[in-house]
């Protein structure tokens, strides 16, 4: 017969272990991830993004760079752009530039898997945690 105390243990353990699982699902506050995508031609850089402890954004583009914020609700994001950096662009990568903050700008939900974040709107983005 299983007693009283063995139930109430593995139920508070069935209890954390969603709790931890819920909580590497969340979202990624206080993390660096970078786009899933190809670099530009003639370019290493791939854009990424700092999203700190409040939503706070840093953003480096594949040429450009500025801020902005997040705000999270649920599964529902709104993401608005600040101020962004000009640099002096080539024009191909200054307007992947601004397409990819539109894009942004525009999503709606989110969802993550382990180590990736998909911001789901009319141009779902995928963001991979970057591994230092």
């Amino acid at each position: 017969m299983v007693s009283l105390k063995r139930l109430v243990c593995a139920a508070v353990a069935m209890l954390a272990m969603s709790i931890v699982a819920r909580a590497e699902d969340g979202f990624p506050f206080g993390t660096e991830m970078t786009l899933e995508a190809l670099p530009q031609a003639g370019s290493k850089r791939i854009p990424n993004i700092e999203i700190g402890d409040h939503g706070e954004v840093v953003l480096e583009l594949w040429c450009k760079g500025g801020k902005g914020q997040f705000s999270v609700a649920g599964n529902t994001v709104i993401f608005v752009p600040g101020q962004i950096q000009d640099r002096s662009c080539p024009p191909a990568r200054a307007q992947a530039d601004d397409d990819l903050v539109a894009a942004l700008s525009s999503v709606e939900t989110w969802k993550r898997q382990g180590d990736v974040l998909t911001l789901i709107g009319p141009n779902p983005l995928r963001f991979r945690t970057t591994g230092n």
